[in-house]
């Protein structure tokens, strides 16, 4: 199934390059009238893009691990190196799943509205942190690969 690392990485490719648009959108467009015209529009169609990205992400990874019999080196209490990065990974792509919940229930309830402060705070925060978690599971995925050629 080398095929599916291919699927793997475009869909890591999408994920993240679509997170450095939104992010570099983000801190750029500070007129808060091109914010509303743009956003509006922009929002759910990168939402669903990146919703199909994360599930050929997550979908092909739980393959990887299964197929390469990871899981039961994770489940087995092995203190490899590998196993402990990839646990490590596991848990930020946890995380970030968490907060790309969050980030996206806030993004689609408030996308024909004017945001709360709270609501404003959590999908910024949201934001950010998805934006600063996908480089570090990116540098993982990158030692991971490299360990295991």
């Amino acid at each position: 199934m080398n095929w599916l690392i291919h699927f793997h990485l475009f869909a890591a490719i999408a994920w993240i390059g679509g997170s450095i648009f939104m992010f570099v959108l983000g801190v750029t467009l500070l007129d808060k009238a091109k914010q509303k015209s743009v956003y509006p529009h922009i929002g759910p169609i990168f939402g669903y893009f990146e919703l199909v990205s994360l599930a050929v992400l997550l979908g092909s990874g739980l393959v990887m691990i299964y197929n390469n019999k990871l899981l039961e080196l994770l489940l087995s209490g092995d203190n490899s190196v590998v196993v402990e990065l990839l646990a490590e990974k596991l848990i930020l792509v946890a995380a970030l799943i968490v907060m790309t919940v969050i980030h996206l229930f806030i993004a689609f309830r408030t996308n024909k509205r004017e945001r709360t402060a709270i609501e404003n705070f959590f999908s910024r925060g949201s934001s950010l942190f998805i934006f600063f978690i996908n480089l570090f599971v990116l540098h993982y995925a990158i030692i991971i690969r490299s360990m295991l050629s």
